[in-house]
């Protein structure tokens, strides 16, 4: 098995193009085990990107990745995010502080706004100041943000100091290809691609184009579609698993290569954007 390839952030720090997610885990007591276990076969897999939220069973998640790094703090990068309504300066460093403590950590490693709300972003941005300051969070970033989001933000005072947009991205959903993945790009800003598998609607035999090119690589349409996501550089896939067998099956992308027949017939099936399109979310 091949060492997973990476990304480098802002500040020379690089880290593995295949990580986890963690959407839907910790809602239910008798699924923590097997979601732990998921986590630390992903983290001995070399996928030691955990990518987690405050809002995800209303702190649940964190949990759940908290008991999965116990004794492996330093082997991962582990992301979560703020609600918009916590993202003033004082409720930041107290959500924060609230992530922290059900994670098991002294640090996180990438802390983002979770989508836009009514907090002015410069409030914001002093919230990261603080808890960067504080060396509480080594990154901050956001997610949810399209290009206008972006270019605003990076007008203000601070801003630059983002290293991260995660947004949702698959080949059912394409619309960053017309302007963001290239202005995230040349600003050398990683796109964390969440739901890269359309929350498993790709994992299925409906897509005859993804079938056919997951054939000749003898593989599944699940790690296709994550071979798909990750293809160029500066992009982090997040996807879920919640057992070992799908971590596994998601660890495999990291491995294939596709040729450019396989993205022009990808292209011919799940169609680039022509024109920018508004930032799809959940």
């Amino acid at each position: 098995m091949k060492k997973i390839h990476t990304t480098t952030l802002p500040g020379g720090e690089a880290v593995p193009v295949l990580g986890q997610g963690t959407w839907r885990m910790g809602e239910r007591a008798d699924r923590r085990r097997g979601e732990v276990a998921a986590l630390r076969e992903g983290i001995e897999l070399g996928m030691t990107v955990i990518d987690t939220a405050e809002m995800y069973a209303d702190g649940g998640a964190e949990e759940v990745v908290g008991a999965a790094i116990a004794g492996r703090r330093d082997d991962v990068f582990v992301i979560s995010k703020v609600y918009p309504h916590n993202a003033t300066a004082k409720k930041m460093v107290a959500a924060c502080e609230r992530s922290l403590r059900r994670l098991g950590t002294d640090r996180i490693d990438l802390y983002l706004l979770h989508w836009r709300g009514d907090v002015p972003l410069r409030e914001t941005l002093e919230g990261f100041d603080l808890l960067l300051r504080a060396e509480k969070i080594r990154y901050a970033g956001v997610s949810n943000f399209d290009m206008s989001d972006m270019e605003e933000l990076f007008a203000l005072e601070g801003g630059k100091r983002l290293v991260a947009n995660e947004v949702m991205y698959n080949l059912e959903r394409r619309g960053i290809e017309a302007d963001l993945v290239a202005w995230c790009r040349r600003r050398k800003r990683a796109v964390i691609a969440y739901s890269p598998i359309e929350e498993g609607l790709l994992a299925g035999k409906t897509h005859e184009g993804l079938r056919e090119v997951a054939e000749r690589h003898d593989a599944t349409p699940v790690q296709i579609a994550l071979a798909w996501t990750i293809r160029e550089p500066g992009v982090v896939a997040i996807p879920k698993a919640a057992s070992v067998v799908h971590v596994r099956e998601n660890r495999g992308a990291a491995d294939i290569r596709l040729t450019q027949r396989d993205l022009d017939d990808l292209d011919a099936h799940f169609a680039p954007p022509d024109a920018p399109i508004p930032l799809a979310t959940r």
